[in-house]
């Protein structure tokens, strides 16, 4: 199933402009970054995560060298067990693998009950990078234009301090 094609279809459809980068697939962070060396845009890591009954789930979007603080988020989302979600559960949510979660998931997500979340700290970043649904590209796209993005879809994002 392509899942990229669609992501590109949106961001045309809503006039925002993008910059993909071909590479071979990448299984980490540090591979991806290392095939986009050189390229402006901060390097994000996003998490599929999910509390104990799997009956919440969070799309979580950081800077990829910053280690989540899992006590802080669990307090700011109002949990008291968070854990990364089953990959059965982002096929099921997201029709996506590990290693490739994007905001651009959440095109797939009928139910529309992931809660968004952005670190704060990457928000003054001009722009921003991600795997388009496919971990053999990435996208750099501008963070004003990715909150566009991802509320044209039905989510909102809550900025929140990690």
């Amino acid at each position: 199933m392509d899942l990229y094609t669609p992501v590109v279809a949106k961001l045309n459809e809503l006039s925002i402009p993008f910059q993909i980068v071909e590479h071979p697939p990448a299984l980490t962070t540090e591979q991806a970054d290392s095939f986009i060396e050189g390229i402006e845009g901060v390097r994000t890591k996003t998490m599929f995560l999910t509390n104990k009954k799997k009956t919440q789930f969070y799309l979580l979007i950081m800077d990829d060298h910053k280690m989540l603080d899992m006590d802080k988020f669990k307090s700011i989302v109002g949990a008291n067990r968070i854990r990364l979600a089953p990959s059965d559960s982002l096929m099921e949510k997201m029709s996506l693998t590990p290693g490739v979660v994007s905001p651009f998931g959440l095109l797939n997500n009928a139910d529309r009950d992931i809660a968004v979340y952005i670190d704060q700290e990457i928000m003054t970043e001009p722009r921003m990078s991600f795997h388009p649904n496919t971990n053999d590209k990435t996208l750099f796209v501008e963070t004003s234009d990715l909150l566009t993005f991802i509320q044209s879809i039905g989510y909102q994002v809550e900025v929140i301090d990690l």
